[in-house]
C-alpha cells in the first residue's frame, strides 16, 4: 500500500488532511491503549506503518507545494530583509523559505534570522553554508564566528537557565500584534 492508502486518503490530499488523518489513526491504534502484550505489539507495528506513511505523504505533499508558492530568490531575500528590519522575524523566515532556489546570500540571511530567533546552532550551519558557497566573503565568515560564539556561550548550564527564564518572560509577537495571553 502507498502512504496515502495507509492513511485512508486520496493521492491529492494536502498536508492538513495528511496531519488530520495521521492523528486520527494514531489515537485509535496507540500501543498504550492496550493491556495485552500481543495487542500492544500489533499496535506498535501499526504505529510504525503510520509513522512511515505520514513521513512519506508529507514529503510528497511538500514537493507538490514547492512550485505553488515559490518566488524568485532575489524577491524572497528582499522581502525577508524588509520584514527583518521591521522586527517581524517569523514572517521573514517564512518569506525566505519561499525562494525557488538558494544562494550564499540566502544562507546568510537565514543565519541572521535564526540568530534573532536564538537558534544559534542552526544559524551557525547557515552561515557556514554561506561561507562554503562564497569563501571570500568576510561578512559571511563574521556571521559564522558570532554564531559559533553564541553556541558556546549558550551551552553553559547557567546560561541555559537564564535563556529559559528570558524566553518565558519575553513577550511573543503574533502576526496580528502582541499576544497578551503570554
Amino acid at each position: 500500500m502507498n502512504a496515502f492508502e495507509v492513511l485512508g486518503l486520496s493521492m491529492d490530499a494536502d498536508q492538513a488532511q495528511v496531519r488530520a488523518a495521521y492523528r486520527s489513526h494514531v489515537k485509535r491504534c496507540h500501543p498504550d491503549q492496550f493491556q495485552e502484550k500481543a495487542q500492544q505489539e500489533q499496535a506498535q507495528e501499526q504505529l510504525i506503518r503510520l509513522n512511515l506513511a505520514y513521513e512519506e505523504a508529507m514529503r510528497i505533499t511538500a514537493q507538490r507545494q514547492v512550485g505553488l508558492g515559490a518566488v524568485p530568490v532575489e524577491d524572497a531575500k528582499l522581502m525577508a530583509m524588509r520584514l527583518l528590519e521591521q522586527d517581524r522575524v517569523d514572517n521573514a523566515l517564512r518569506q525566505l523559505m519561499r525562494a525557488a532556489s538558494r544562494d550564499a546570500e540566502w544562507y546568510y540571511i537565514q543565519g541572521e534570522i535564526l540568530m534573532r530567533l536564538r537558534q544559534y546552532a542552526t544559524a551557525h550551519q547557515s552561515y557556514r553554508e554561506a561561507t562554503r558557497r562564497d569563501p571570500d566573503n568576510i561578512k559571511y565568515r563574521r556571521g559564522a564566528f558570532e554564531a559559533a560564539k553564541a553556541v558556546k556561550k549558550h551551552a553553559r548550564p547557567l546560561q541555559k537557565a537564564a535563556d529559559a527564564i528570558t524566553g518565558l518572560l519575553r513577550p511573543r509577537r503574533r502576526q496580528g500584534g502582541w499576544n497578551k495571553n503570554l
